[in-house]
């Protein structure tokens, strides 16, 4: 199996370079839900774009949605929706660029999420996760040992088949050439979504995303950065979100969806966040006020059986280095923790990206009141060096240093679900696992 997706691999810009020479990248599916699935395309040059789509298996004709054009201010990349479809059926898709159908030597298909609630248990479905996506441009890397490699993990997390890919975070590397032009930043996204490796993935498996700083602006960037709102235009021409900042306020990409049974939040933990070198430690902010007020209340109101929240950075970590929230943010980390805890909100876990290392954290508020933080990191960026860190609420054997990816596994019925969590390395096998079992 794997020697023969290297080869079609390997094949890939080959079979491009004829007819579909006009691809630049994609497609990719963005959010799927019971009515509608978003489709992402690039194009080399302004061209329109459009999908067809039918059910697998049903005999059914052809459905297409609308033409759209792709334009140089946005890189070529558009959007299509696919609006007439049913829950819980299995589809077919191609791509149509300027009339011409464009062949591509791997599947191409999305699963709309199936009608149960009332009438069935929530159905069982998989996750994998991960943070950290160099990619090599020698010209504009710093000198010596290349930073990015084994891009073959995303050959490995496409083999595992999961239903929903989550993006934590620095999915691209801004460089100092991008980070202060239109250009550059557009440039960048262009070339990470380029690699041949994550196409496959992208071509049949719901993509979700949020940022870090590095896919935002410089290292460590914050609200300050003078062009955030350029970031925050080449995310959203590049992700497929349901959404993309919040009612009433102005910026920013959270945003949340459900899928099954579960709510993911996607928080954006750079566009309202304080200078991390603020000499007030106590006013530092990374989620601010408003945000972090919505987040409370969607989590109060969430009735899912496991509430998960996408964020950059780690939150249960305890020690004080880097961007961990303990050390950036310690009071506004207390608020958060002491609200989902005077709220009384269970089965919340955190999922997190940034650190170049992957571990599961585990705060216990009271004997059955249990957060979780499950990081997963890095994809293909150098790993980290943080074997020495002390993190009082890590969980034992859980710390790994090498590139990796995350994996959930929901299942169980209504009144029994359960999480399996495993950090698996870059040829897919699994490292370590844990079972969460929902909290009544």
């Amino acid at each position: 199996m794997r020697q023969s997706l290297l080869a079609l691999l390997c094949c890939l810009p080959l079979l491009l370079a004829g007819q579909n020479a006009v691809l630049q990248s994609g497609p990719m599916v963005g959010y799927v839900d019971m009515r509608e699935a978003l489709i992402w395309v690039q194009t080399t040059r302004p061209a329109e774009v459009q999908i067809k789509y039918r059910e697998i298996g049903a005999g059914t004709d052809w459905m297409t949605s609308s033409i759209a054009k792709t334009e140089a201010r946005l890189a070529h990349a558009v959007k299509l929706i696919a609006d007439q479809v049913l829950p819980g059926k299995t589809y077919e898709y191609q791509v149509l660029v300027d009339g011409e159908e464009i062949d591509l030597p791997y599947p191409t298909q999305f699963q709309t999420q199936a009608i149960w609630r009332w009438r069935s248990d929530p159905p069982d479905f998989e996750v994998a996760m991960g943070s950290c996506v160099y990619v090599n441009e020698p010209q504009y890397d710093r000198p010596g040992n290349p930073y990015g490699g084994n891009y073959e993990i995303f050959e490995s997390i496409d083999e595992a088949s999961p239903d929903l890919m989550l993006w934590l975070g620095d999915n691209n590397y801004l460089r100092e050439v991008d980070w202060w032009t239109r250009t550059g930043i557009f440039h960048r996204y262009t070339h990470t979504r380029s690699l041949p490796e994550m196409q496959p993935l992208l071509a049949h498996t719901a993509n979700y995303a949020i940022w870090d700083d590095h896919d935002f602006g410089p290292n460590d960037s914050d609200r300050s950065w003078i062009n955030k709102e350029i970031a925050k235009e080449a995310f959203d021409a590049f992700w497929g979100n349901p959404g993309s900042g919040l009612p009433g306020q102005d910026g920013g990409i959270t945003t949340m969806f459900r899928y099954n049974d579960v709510d993911f939040f996607l928080l954006d933990n750079r566009y309202f966040r304080s200078p991390n070198d603020m000499h007030d430690r106590t006013d530092r902010v990374i989620l601010g006020e408003q945000q972090l007020d919505w987040l409370i209340e969607a989590l109060v109101s969430s009735d899912a059986t496991f509430k998960l929240v996408c964020i950059g950075g780690q939150v249960l970590n305890t020690a004080r280095r880097y961007e961990i929230y303990n050390n950036i943010a310690p009071n506004e980390r207390y608020e958060l923790l002491n609200r989902i805890e005077l709220e009384g909100i269970k089965n919340v876990v955190f999922l997190s990206g940034d650190r170049h290392h992957s571990e599961l954290s585990r705060l216990e508020l009271s004997e059955d009141h249990v957060l979780y933080d499950f990081t997963a990191s890095p994809l293909t960026s150098g790993s980290g060096s943080s074997r020495d860190e002390v993190n009082e609420n890590r969980v034992p054997e859980t710390l790994v240093l090498q590139r990796n990816f995350g994996f959930i596994e929901f299942s169980g019925p209504r009144d029994n679900r359960k999480m399996r969590l495993s950090i698996r390395d870059v040829s897919g096998e699994e490292l370590w696992s844990y079972e969460i079992e929902a909290q009544p």
